[in-house]
């Protein structure tokens, strides 16, 4: 069972940035493809950023060009830099496994809170 920790949230005025970040357990990571979700209030959680084990990266439309994931093999940890921040990002994100090369996921972290708000 991969445990995952997401933190890094918090208030934000439009315009700014954030960095979240991911602590993944398990011994191999590395062999993880990743990706970070939202789940804005009454809207469905959302795909927005993945990043192959080999370090391939893709992005939603909705975050192209303002968001870059990254990971960090040696720490277990996986990295969203979100800049340009829109008050349609806020939402809870998560870090897990990417669903659309290891499937669906039924076990997610605590997620983090984005609040994007002048």
């Amino acid at each position: 069972q991969v445990q995952l920790v997401e933190s890094g949230g918090g208030l934000v005025q439009p315009g700014g940035s954030l960095r979240l970040s991911c602590l993944v357990s398990g011994s191999i990571f590395n062999f993880y493809h990743m990706g970070w979700y939202r789940q804005a209030p009454g809207k469905q959680r959302e795909l927005v950023a993945t990043i192959t084990r080999g370090g391939s990266t893709n992005y939603d439309d909705s975050v192209k060009g303002r968001f870059t994931i990254s990971r960090d093999n040696a720490k277990n940890m996986v990295y969203l830099q979100m800049n340009s921040l829109k008050p349609e990002d806020m939402a809870v994100y998560y870090c897990n496994l990417d669903e659309t090369r290891h499937g669906p996921r039924d076990s997610w972290g605590q997620g983090t809170q984005v609040t994007v708000s002048s």
